[in-house]
């Protein structure tokens, strides 16, 4: 299988006051195609950092990222969100709904940005897969977070992207709501042949995916290949 995330020597160092403190040191893995993948670690490990960078939202102090064939190094940052709006899907912890517009303007929008003439006819479909097409014209505002999480669902897989990193998608969510929406991710992904990169401090989670990679101060602690449940 192809590599479509190669992380080689990475290391990240933020100043704060007259201190220098490294987050990441010295990370290196691979994940290919189609795999699903878990970075987990306890808070202050690196992880959101880690995944910030892989997906080209920031710049290492040293080392080297390619993405989807592409050396994020090499790229200016107009180039970067080129390529993110093309291969990129993202789900965060907080949703990061555009709260003026509908669920299912919420989920057309990426698809309008790339001038898609079937925009809302996708984004209802992608809606009715989540199970809220009957939500489709409520405002981020008039649905739970268990249905703002799944309208983010819906969008982040909207533009069909190579790969899909999952910044503790059910961090803000109770435990059953967390499941339904991680179930959801799952079958959304495996559906649509994508890589899946979650961050999370949740082990139960981490286990069904592929490969584990564990952090901690900023250095990776093992990798494993575990056989998902």
């Amino acid at each position: 299988m192809a590599k479509i995330l190669n992380v080689h020597q990475l290391k990240k160092t933020y100043t704060s006051g007259s201190k220098n403190l490294t987050v990441l040191d010295n990370i290196t893995f691979s994940v290919e195609a189609g795999d699903t993948f878990s970075i987990v670690g306890p808070s202050g490990s690196g992880k959101t950092t880690l995944l910030g960078l892989c997906a080209g939202l920031d710049r290492p102090d040293e080392g080297s990222i390619e993405l989807c064939g592409t050396a994020l190094e090499s790229l200016n940052e107009d180039q970067r969100a080129q390529l993110r709006n093309q291969k990129v899907g993202f789900i965060f912890q907080d949703f990061q709904l555009l709260p003026t517009l509908t669920a299912l303007e919420n989920v057309s929008v990426p698809l309008e940005l790339q001038g898609a003439k079937d925009a809302a006819k996708v984004g209802m479909r992608l809606l009715d897969q989540v199970g809220l097409a009957d939500r489709f014209h409520h405002y981020p505002s008039q649905l739970s977070g268990g249905e703002q999480q799944r309208v983010a669902l819906a969008r982040a897989f909207s533009n069909k992207p190579a790969i899909l990193f999952a910044d503790e998608p059910t961090g803000n969510l109770d435990e059953e709501t967390g499941e339904k929406v991680v179930q959801l991710l799952f079958e959304l992904n495996q559906a649509a042949g994508t890589t899946l990169v979650i961050v999370t401090h949740d082990l139960d989670l981490a286990k069904r995916t592929q490969h584990i990679l564990r952090l901690k101060g900023g250095k990776v602690l093992n990798e494993k290949t575990t056989i998902p449940s």
